[in-house]
């Protein structure tokens, strides 16, 4: 690629980082979130708080099966699909080829599992709809890698469309069913499979007509490998940061009790409203800094890292101002003691802008390990304060323990994003702006020094 060329491209991906792209995805996921809520008011006021916490578990443990029997499939699909995949159309029958594959494997496992999994986690479920919930499993998975192979294949709409759907489908799914008589657990085990399955195939066919399988021929065992081989190091952060993000709720609720996680879980979730920008950001950055390679990308990381770093900040502030008269407006007088933990998490969260820039570098130059060692170290961090601050200081310890865990993380980001973007930086003596080849990523799948183990993906 000549230097015009090469120019040209860094900068129409640059574009990318701007305004409209982001944004689009930031309101999409706003739009998911509203759903979510709508959909978990439904279920709270037909089914009560048991078919809350049911519903939730129906969502995340079939993500967290798929996740770990696909071997990171979510986060290594942009990867392969906007970096060193991207002049190979092989690995386009061969991602959801393996989504399918995981999928049975999980639906048979989660049956020969479901007499200890369903008395443990679905106490309030039948045998037989405990049975019924494994088919989410390869539902989920073919929905999910739909949206990853959206976001990977250069169609952010087509994914933002994904992350919409997937949560507001459910409303009238589960709805008409309870509106016709049928009991709420029944209704959500049609409303969340029927659910995926309507968003996956409409997923499915933009990317068909957008020529995703054009001139694609047959899965590939060996490019199956090499995807496996990216999303387990990016698969071992995905579990780290959900320890990191829930572990806190865990210890509250066996050294302080339900109450006070009743509480402290409101304020998480309202200071929670910061990672939205900063899950933006990574979503959209990620597989153009693959596009770009790794010398092109740090400046373009850069470059972000000025002109978005501020805006969980600035947005802190008004969250802020509104925890003290939302919360208690909301919930009632009782979580008042919300606000202090809320105020306490947003400053931890304010370094998320950065957070979503250097994760999308890290990933998209083939290095989703130092993804998931940044995480470890937080993760570290969260352990030894919870264990230390919550028996005295109750959710106010928590709070602290998770805002400088995510600070700690930031700091290791930091840490990275510095030793891997100058390693990626051209010598001084040299003038050009050619990019890297796809596939020779410092510390990505065709190097021969592996990273340490990443995260990205979320249900």
């Amino acid at each position: 690629m000549n230097r015009a060329a090469a120019g040209d491209r860094i900068r129409r991906l640059g574009r990318v980082a701007r305004g409209p792209t982001i944004t689009a995805n930031l309101m999409a996921r706003v739009g998911a979130l509203a759903a979510l809520t709508t959909a978990s008011l439904l279920v709270a006021r037909t089914g009560g708080p048991a078919a809350v916490g049911t519903l939730a578990l129906l969502r995340v443990l079939p993500w967290f099966a798929g996740l770990l029997l696909s071997s990171g499939l979510y986060g290594a699909a942009p990867y392969f699909l906007s970096g060193p995949g991207r002049a190979d159309p092989r690995y386009r029958p061969t991602l959801p080829a393996m989504a399918a594959t995981a999928g049975v494997l999980g639906a048979g496992l989660w049956v020969a599992l479901a007499p200890v999994v369903g008395p443990r986690f679905f106490p309030a479920l039948s045998s037989a709809l405990v049975l019924a919930a494994g088919i989410t499993i390869p539902t989920q998975l073919m929905e999910t890698t739909a949206k990853a192979c959206s976001q990977g294949f250069d169609d952010l709409a087509g994914s933002n469309r994904i992350i919409f759907l997937e949560e507001l489908v459910f409303v009238p799914l589960y709805g008409v069913p309870v509106a016709a008589g049928v009991p709420p657990y029944a209704a959500m085990l049609i409303a969340l499979p029927v659910g995926d399955v309507l968003t996956a195939t409409a997923g499915w066919i933009r990317l068909r007509r957008r020529g995703f399988f054009r001139g694609a021929g047959r899965p590939s065992l060996v490019l199956a490998r090499k995807v496996a081989g990216y999303g387990a190091r990016a698969q071992v952060g995905s579990i780290v940061l959900l320890l990191n993000a829930r572990l806190d709720f865990a210890v509250v609720t066996a050294l302080v009790g339900p109450s006070a996680l009743g509480v402290y879980a409101v304020a998480s979730r309202f200071a929670e409203l910061l990672r939205l920008p900063a899950l933006a950001i990574n979503y959209v950055l990620y597989p153009a800094y693959a596009r770009l390679g790794a010398i092109n990308a740090a400046a373009q990381a850069r470059d972000a890292i000025r002109r978005t770093s501020w805006v969980p900040a600035a947005a802190a502030v008004p969250v802020a101002a509104a925890a003290p008269v939302v919360l208690p407006l909301l919930y009632g007088p009782a979580f008042r003691s919300a606000v202090v933990p809320t105020w306490i998490l947003l400053a931890g969260l304010a370094g998320g802008g950065v957070y979503g820039v250097m994760s999308a570098f890290q990933s998209g130059a083939g290095h989703p390990g130092l993804n998931s060692f940044a995480q470890g170290v937080g993760l570290v961090v969260t352990v030894a304060l919870d264990l230390a601050l919550i028996p005295h200081t109750g959710i106010v310890g928590a709070a602290i323990a998770s805002a400088l865990a995510y600070l700690t993380t930031v700091g290791a980001l930091v840490v990275c994003f510095r030793r891997t973007s100058r390693a990626a930086s051209p010598p001084e003596t040299s003038g050009s702006t050619t990019e890297e080849a796809p596939g020779h990523f410092p510390g990505g799948p065709a190097s021969a020094a592996p990273a340490p183990p990443n995260a990205e993906a979320s249900p």
